[in-house]
This record gives C-alpha cells, structure tokens and sequence, in this order.
C-alpha cells in the first residue's frame, strides 16, 4: 500500500511577520533547516516518501526550494490553490490522486511522533478520520479555593489545568472526500462539526513524543532553542543555498 502525505504550506504565517513577508512560514530557518525539511525527513524516516505540498502564499518559493524532492529522497509534488481554501478544502484538490489512507500536516509543526505506529493506529480504528491530539498542560497563577457557604474547606495551591490540543496531523481514508466541499474554504473544524453532527465516528490518537506548533513568535524561538536537542542530523541542505532560485523574488517583495 503506498503510503501518501499531504503537508499544508500555504498558510500565511501573519503571527510571524515581518519574516514571514519574505518567507513563506514552513519555509523558515530552524537551526540548519527549514520546518519543511525537518517535517519531510521524519516521514521518510518512516518509509513515507510521497509527498505533496499543499501551498498558496508565495508557491514560487516552496517549488523552487524543493523541486521534485530526489535530493531529499522522496517523490515530491506541489499543488497550488487559486485562491485560500483553509486547512480541509486544499485537500479536494487531489481527490484523485489519494486512493488509499493518508497522512495530513500542517507545515508548521514539528513532532517526534512516530508516523508509523499512528498510521497502524488509524487503520486498526477503520474510521474516516483520526486525529492526532497532544495533552497542554496550563498553569494557574492563584491558588484555588474551596468553599461551602462561608467556610472554607480546602486549597489547591496554584494548580495545573489539563486541556488536549489538535496537534495539526491527521490520517484520513479516501471516503473523507465525501465530506469536502469543492472549490470551498473549508477549515478541520468545519469537518469535525459536520461529522460529529451526522454521528460520523472519529478516532483519536495521543501523541506523547515532543511537539510543537510554532504559530507565534515564541513558539520560533523555542523552535531554534530546541533544535539541536531534537532534530540535528548529518548531511543538511542549506537553506540559504536552497533559497538562491527564489532571490529575486525575495528583492521584489523588498522594493514593494
């Protein structure tokens, strides 16, 4: 069975301005690799090699970077949106190309989840769609305290509140398309409501390796501080040398 993915990488990346007015977001530097680079080498590392990338914000500069991926040693295709169709709609697109179940990333994460187990994970569920879902641990900054009418019967000092987060990575059968409007904005939350609503059933999976979404300006530092710790390999393609085709572009979008 060939093992697909789709990366989504036409985001705008506006919480990471003014480099994401250069740089499309997944194309960003996070040690000696762009996200997209890191995210594309963890799939092959899982015997995933087929890969297509979903973009619409600055195209030019996802295609030029990778080209048809042999250097990463994967088959790579891109796919352009006419217009923004959110995190679900861009998916339509390759309605005909995605016969078999397949894995859905956002470009902006970055995970030691292992492709693999979750990929068996969702086949064993049989469902339409599983999600991939991470445990976000919220501190409290006071104290909690317990009462009855005006006597107080116990605290929790400064506790920590649990809340579980789409991590952004979704394995979905053929069959989903049903559920996927044409040529629509259509968000993930959109899907699930929809599903939900008609009593659709959707597995979830718990991903317990690191995770990261790098949305904000934080989240990218944290990225780069976390780099060498998690994701540092031999034999990395330089961004800067991989950004030479798309230099041109890059002056354009100064002088304007």
């Amino acid at each position: 069975m060939s093992k697909k993915v789709v990366i989504l990488a036409g985001g705008l990346g506006s919480r990471l301005k003014p480099f994401t007015e250069v740089i499309p977001k997944p194309l960003l530097p996070v040690g000696e690799k762009s996200v997209l680079e890191i995210q594309i080498d963890r799939f092959k590392r899982y015997g995933f090699k087929d890969i297509t990338l979903a973009t619409n914000y600055k195209a030019d500069y996802v295609e030029n970077f990778f080209g048809d991926g042999k250097r990463y040693g994967v088959n790579l295709k891109v796919s352009r949106e006419t217009k923004p169709l959110g995190t679900v709609g861009p998916l339509k697109l390759l309605e005909h190309e995605l016969n078999s179940p397949f894995i859905v990333m956002n470009g902006d994460i970055l995970s030691l989840i292992d492709f693999q187990k979750f990929y068996d994970f969702a086949l064993d569920k049989k469902t339409l769609l599983t999600v991939a879902i991470k445990k976000i641990l919220m501190p409290y900054a006071f104290g909690n305290i317990f009462f009855e009418k005006d006597y107080v019967v116990g605290i929790q000092e400064k506790p920590e509140f649990i809340t579980y987060a789409l991590a952004g990575i979704y394995i979905m059968s053929p069959e989903i398309f049903n559920w996927i409007p044409s040529d629509e904005y259509y968000g993930m939350d959109s899907l699930i409501k929809s599903m939900l609503a008609n009593n659709v059933p959707i597995a979830k999976y718990e991903l317990e390796e690191y995770w990261l979404d790098i949305g904000r300006m934080d989240d990218f530092q944290k990225a780069q501080d976390l780099y060498d710790r998690h994701f540092k390999e031999e034999g990395q393609v330089d961004v800067s040398l991989a950004l030479e085709g798309t230099n041109h572009d890059v002056q354009d979008s100064r002088n304007q």
